[in-house]
């Protein structure tokens, strides 16, 4: 599938929505032309950048330098002409059909032709909206969510007509944008908003029908969905008259269930926002939460029957671009999926609707949604694998290493498959395992579990290293412990400059336990092996590349280019340590030279090299039982079989994870660097 080089964006609208997405795509490096119609509009939205950019200056977020050039980034226009150069253009004025297509003709006039335009339409199809230009197979979908420099959710949505290399250009750019994409059909309010406007609506019948009042909605709403702001104070915030508009266009396209009730239109008329005022009435707790989960879970399992979106895309939608702790399906799976339908059933019963088949079908015997954690593509015997969890970076549980191993061996033992391909969804190649996991089974004394879990992706990956069929990792992102560990066992490694790759594990109280002591020495050797785990060093792409950690490095336009001539040819041979760039050769001769035990203590003789003291200080700070057990599993892998290597690093495994550091390391991530005890 041909992808398109991005250098430089267009944003028509300097809105709060236009001037966000200009402001997201400027700091992802690309150059922005932003267009409104008159030079006082656009100064207004250069205006709102710079106060954003400061705030994050002011917060500590951004230093000042990096927002100057950000901003730099930004041209600002009133004319149509000004818009030639760029790739893709990216339409953010107001809710009006008329208006947006005026604006495609525009565009169409004078952008080039292999130019992408995209509308960021929440209300319209996308398909109406290419009517008014001549080659709508350029004309996309890509829904922003608010605000779109910092909310990561984008939906793509291809119109009847859309080129299907444009949509994957388009998605493979919000993927550089560090946006979370996910797809949607062209209908009536995409995946997102078809089931949170039965949210918005399920709140106000209520209060309409007088089950409960405003406030006791919202804390009612607050805790079940584990949300910051319940439906009326975040209308009151938002603006009710987009609740209205919404829901008349969704409740259009769908039936009353969506569309907007008497109060809501008299709220509107009135100007005014609703009243929070009175006291929470915990006696309605039950009727308020089902009456809101029924809603949310019909609109979800219609729009998958429909197929608008996938199960698993509705549930990031929910967590990403709303910010919902769990999505309807797993919030489903979560309750019971017999009592789903339950609430289902009492809801569709009131507006005399169906039950969608597949949670009818899942209720009767209460199995659970399989939700698919990893996807598979076939493309001309090329065989895709994708890790799909976005929002955590792609982090492998138990689900995903059951579905990742299912995924492969079925690709490897296919007559048909020529090569397979691991990739990660979003930004991230796999940041490791989940977290989560590790936590939870600690607390419960379950360490089996971690074992048994280690065990099995040990045995996934010796089958990815053993495949007769070259076997490629396509990493675009960051990797970190267990996802280099996968790609390790891959026969090549291909990458992006932007993608980087490193061991944290000592730093959290653990060690990398799926290979990591053992084939990372078969690449680099001992001692950038000790550098690399000891210290948690992040390296580039291009410092990969040049120790011998990955095998190329590729612009993301080219990285599938680039997978496709390493698929073609045989699986690699059995690797033996390159030699060691000039640039790594200290580092590597220092870790060789010294025990862990004297590096760690801030022993070892340095010459005053700034790069060893730097790298002595990074190994100072780590668990020390986790640093004395890799050492010794790479000192001790070093002269056996990988085998007889990987079978070590498992029987560690219910070792480390008991210590006391493990637990405060784990726990520490997303905080302050933990202190360790040493056991």
């Amino acid at each position: 599938m041909n992808q398109k080089t991005f250098r430089t964006l267009a944003v028509v609208g300097a809105g709060n929505m236009g001037s966000g997405i200009a402001q997201k795509m400027a700091t992802e490096g690309f150059d922005v032309l932003l267009l409104d119609v008159d030079d006082d509009k656009v100064a207004r939205g250069l205006g709102t950048i710079e106060r954003t950019l400061k705030e994050a200056v002011d917060r500590g977020i951004m230093r000042a330098d990096r927002t100057r050039a950000i901003r730099d980034r930004i041209q600002g226009t009133a004319r149509y002409e000004d818009l030639a150069p760029a790739d893709l253009v990216v339409e953010a004025v107001f809710e009006d059909r008329a208006l947006k297509q005026d604006v495609f003709r525009r565009l169409e006039a004078v952008c080039r032709p292999d130019a992408i335009l995209a509308t960021n339409t929440s209300s319209y199809l996308v398909s109406q909206i290419a009517e008014a230009t001549r080659h709508p197979e350029r004309v996309i979908g890509l829904h922003y969510f608010f605000h779109p420099a910092k909310n990561r959710l984008v939906e793509v949505i291809a119109g009847t007509k859309s080129d299907r290399d444009v949509v994957h250009s388009a998605w493979m750019l919000q993927e550089q944008l560090g946006k979370i994409p996910i797809a949607s059909a062209d209908a009536s309010g995409f995946v997102v908003n078809r089931f949170f406007v039965l949210w918005i609506l399920e709140a106000i019948r209520l209060l309409e029908e007088r089950v409960a009042n405003a406030i006791t909605i919202d804390e009612i709403a607050k805790r079940v969905f584990g949300v910051g702001m319940g439906p009326f104070e975040l209308m009151n915030v938002s603006g009710v008259p987009i609740a209205l508009h919404a829901s008349t266009t969704i409740g259009n396209a769908f039936g009353p269930l969506y569309g907007p009730t008497e109060l809501l239109r008299r709220q509107v008329e009135s100007g005014r926002l609703w009243s929070l005022e009175g006291t929470v009435d915990v006696g309605s707790e039950r009727s308020v939460a089902e009456r809101l989960q029924a809603g949310v879970f019909l609109a979800a399992a219609a729009l998958v029957e429909e197929g608008i979106g996938m199960a698993e895309e509705t549930d990031i939608g929910a967590r990403v671009g709303l910010r919902w702790p769990r999505g309807p399906f797993e919030m489903m799976n979560r309750m019971g999926t017999a009592k789903a339908l339950e609430l289902v059933s009492a809801l569709a019963s009131r507006w005399k609707m169906g039950v969608p088949a597949a949670l009818a079908q899942a209720g009767r015997t209460n199995e659970p949604f399989r939700l698919e954690l990893v996807r598979s593509h076939t493309d001309d015997g090329v065989v895709t694998i994708t890790v799909n969890r976005p929002d955590v970076m792609n982090a492998v549980n138990e689900t995903v290493a059951d579905q990742l191993a299912s995924a492969f061996r079925n690709a490897a033992g296919a007559a048909s498959t020529s090569g397979i391909v691991i990739a990660g969804s979003g930004r991230s190649f796999i940041a490791g395992a989940d977290i989560r996991f590790f936590i939870r089974n600690i607390e419960r004394r379950e360490l089996s579990r971690t074992r048994r879990l280690t065990e099995d992706l040990q045995a996934l990956l010796v089958d990815i290293q053993e495949c007769r069929k070259p076997v490629v990792a396509r990493v675009h992102g960051l990797a970190l412990g267990g996802g280099v560990e996968l790609a390790l066992a891959c026969d090549y490694i291909v990458a992006t400059p932007s993608a980087s790759f490193g061991f944290p594990e000592t730093g959290i109280g653990i060690f990398p336990g799926l290979g990591g002591t053992q084939r990372t020495t078969r690449r680099v050797g001992t001692g950038l092996t000790k550098w690399l785990i000891f210290t948690g060093q992040i390296i580039s792409a291009e410092e990969a590349l040049a120790i011998g950690l990955i095998d190329a490095v590729a612009p993301r336009e080219e990285l599938d280019a680039a997978v496709a001539k390493f698929l073609a040819g045989p699986p690699a041979v059995e690797r033996r340590p390159g030699p060691i760039p000039a640039s790594h050769q200290t580092l590597a001769a220092f870790f060789d030279a010294n025990d862990v035990e004297t590096i760690r203590t801030k022993g070892a003789a340095t010459g005053g090299d700034e790069a060893l003291e730097r790298a002595m200080a990074a190994v100072a700070s780590k668990a020390p039982v986790a640093l004395r057990l890799a050492a010794s599993l790479i000192d001790d892998g070093a002269r056996v079989s990988l085998a007889e290597g990987l079978r070590m690093e498992v029987a560690n495994v219910e070792k480390v994870f008991s210590t006391a550091d493990a637990l405060t390391g784990l726990l520490s991530i997303g905080k302050s660097r933990p202190e360790f005890a040493g056991n």
